[in-house]
């Protein structure tokens, strides 16, 4: 199986969600191409990036979910599996590492857990 989870860095390089999203599809159908089922995941939280990338995030989250449905392959909702819910737009500080860039080894646990229900 490939997963897909691509798009943050080209949010942190100021490309558009359009361009990333564009990016992320071209990675969907190659894998497709290739015979790989194929899982796509969205963008998490960045705590670093808040709040200036919160809107850029959630307009390529957007984009990936139709991304998914158009090539009809699986969505993986990690944003909102590590979104604080008393902080919209960050990770919960028990899920990230300490940089606030990346996931705590719990936050991989979880991301590890979403995945493995979604293929069960």
């Amino acid at each position: 199986m490939l997963v897909v989870q691509g798009g943050i860095n080209d949010i942190v390089q100021g490309r558009s969600a359009a361009v990333a999203g564009a990016n992320v599809r071209a990675m969907v159908r190659r894998g497709k191409e290739l015979g790989l089922r194929v899982a796509l995941a969205d963008v998490l939280p960045w705590n670093n990036g808040w709040p200036d990338a919160a809107g850029p995030i959630r307009e390529l989250n957007a984009l990936i979910a139709d991304i998914a449905r158009d090539e009809s392959v699986l969505l993986l909702p990690f944003h909102d599996t590590l979104e604080d819910p008393d902080r919209p737009g960050r990770m919960g500080d028990e899920w990230t590492h300490a940089d606030g860039d990346h996931p705590s080894v719990e936050g991989y646990r979880r991301l590890g857990e979403v995945v493995a229900r979604s293929l069960a």
